[in-house]
C-alpha cells in the first residue's frame, strides 16, 4: 500500500475545485504538506470547471483514521455521490476517529448521510429542499451561517471558500495570518507590485534552469 499523507482531498463526480483550492494551495504550497486524492475508483473524474483528476487512493485503499483532516468539495449534483455506498461508508469508517472532516457546499449532504453530523451544527450551500428530500438530513441542527465549526468537522457555503480555509488551517495548527488571501481594493505603488527573489530563492532557480539550457 502507498505512504499516506496526513491530508486528504475525496473526490466524485462534478466536484468543485473552486471551492477547496484555497485551502489545497495553502497546505501544499505554503506548508509543504502533502494530500492523498481519494475516490471510489482509480479513474478520472471531472470537475464542474471541467478538468479530469485521477485519485491516487480508492476509498477501499485508504484508511479515515489515518488522515489530520479530509477535505470534502462541493458539487453542483451531489446525487452521484450521496448514493456511491462505497464513499458514503468511507466516511463511515470516519466516525469516532480524531480526524477532521471539513466539508463545503453541498458535501456536507455526505456527512449527513455517513452520520457524521449526528447531533452536530453544520451549514451547507445546497437548496432546502435538498434538505427536506432527505430524512437523514438533520435540519434542526442546520445553522445559516458562513462556516461553522462543530467538534471534530467543518462545514461551509461555497461562497465562503477563502473563510472555509482559514479555518479549517487555524483547527490544523497553521497561522495562515490576519489576511489571509483576503482581495484588496486599495491602489498600489510600483514599488509594491515589483518583485524580487531572495538571493537563495534565485540562485536556487539558475541551479534548476542548468537542467534546461545544459549550461554550467
Amino acid at each position: 500500500m502507498e505512504q499516506q499523507n496526513k491530508y486528504a482531498v475525496l473526490l466524485y463526480p462534478s466536484f468543485s475545485l473552486q471551492e477547496i483550492t484555497c485551502l489545497t494551495s495553502a497546505l501544499t504550497v505554503w506548508f509543504g504538506e502533502g494530500i492523498d486524492v481519494i475516490a471510489s475508483e482509480r479513474k478520472p473524474y471531472r470537475s464542474e470547471e471541467g478538468f479530469s483528476i485521477v485519485p491516487n487512493k480508492t476509498v477501499e485503499e485508504a484508511d479515515p483514521a489515518g488522515y489530520a483532516c479530509i477535505i470534502l468539495p462541493g458539487t453542483i449534483n451531489p446525487l452521484p455521490a450521496l448514493f456511491d455506498e462505497k464513499l458514503i461508508d468511507f466516511l463511515r469508517r470516519g466516525a469516532g476517529t480524531d480526524t477532521l472532516f471539513a466539508a463545503i457546499s453541498s458535501a456536507p449532504a455526505l456527512l449527513s448521510k455517513a452520520g457524521l453530523l449526528d447531533g452536530k451544527d453544520f451549514t451547507a450551500g445546497y437548496f432546502m429542499q435538498l434538505a427536506e428530500t432527505f430524512p437523514f438530513i438533520d435540519t434542526a441542527h442546520f445553522v445559516h451561517r458562513p462556516v461553522v465549526d462543530s467538534g471534530n468537522v467543518i462545514t461551509a457555503i461555497g461562497m465562503f471558500f477563502r473563510e472555509f480555509a482559514q479555518r479549517v488551517l487555524e483547527r490544523l495548527g497553521y497561522d495562515p495570518g490576519p489576511h489571509f488571501m483576503e482581495t484588496s481594493y486599495r491602489e498600489f505603488t510600483e514599488d509594491e507590485l515589483t518583485f524580487y527573489w531572495t538571493e537563495e530563492d534565485y540562485q536556487e532557480f539558475l541551479e534548476e534552469l542548468k537542467e534546461f539550457t545544459g549550461k554550467d
